[in-house]
């Protein structure tokens, strides 16, 4: 079998570990006209991994045993092939694998600022959050005042209907 190699987890472990360091979270400070600054950000990371080995006797066939043959006598003419009987000839097989993965999300949330008056959070502003939610006050407002006229017209009608058939029933009991 050829060499070939093999997973390794401690690679993939070390290169999460390379990439979930502290330094994600907290980055690297500076410092500008006596202020430091350290930015900070949000960190989720997820890793996965799998490993798998196998060996074993594997039946030959038909197929197998015309391909034996043909090695153990140095030919390659594509004769019958020979009798392969009940398939009790066996082979050799055997494997490995792994594979795995990881992902990282990182997002900067703020800036903790250290000066002369002492530590404070600067928060950071996401623009498109805050444009997502003014459009999600500005749809329920407008729900909101659209459910009340409707509620009002409604009223309205039956109102002028409950009027119309208190007419009704009086100018038929006076007729009556």
């Amino acid at each position: 079998m050829a060499d070939v190699p093999r997973f390794d987890p401690a690679t993939l472990t070390g290169a999460v570990n390379d990439t979930v360091t502290v330094r994600r979270v907290f980055g690297d400070a500076y410092e500008r006209g006596g202020v430091t600054v350290i930015p900070v950000a949000r960190l989720f990371a997820a890793t996965g991994l799998g490993l798998g080995d196998g060996e074993g006797g594997v039946p030959l066939g038909a197929l197998g045993a015309r391909l034996q043959s043909r090695l153990a006598a140095g030919s390659d003419d594509s004769g019958p092939a020979p009798d392969s009987g009940t398939g009790s000839q066996q082979g050799y097989g055997g494997g490995h694998g792994g594979g795995g993965g990881y992902g990282a999300y990182v997002k900067a949330v703020g800036v903790y600022v250290i000066d002369d008056a002492g530590v404070h959070w600067r928060p950071s502003i996401d623009v498109n959050r805050v444009i997502l939610g003014g459009q999600a006050v500005a749809a329920t407002a407008v729900s909101a005042f659209a459910a009340v006229l409707a509620v009002k017209a409604l009223s309205g009608a039956v109102s002028a209907a409950a009027g119309t058939i208190a007419n009704a029933v009086s100018h038929w009991a006076s007729s009556r």
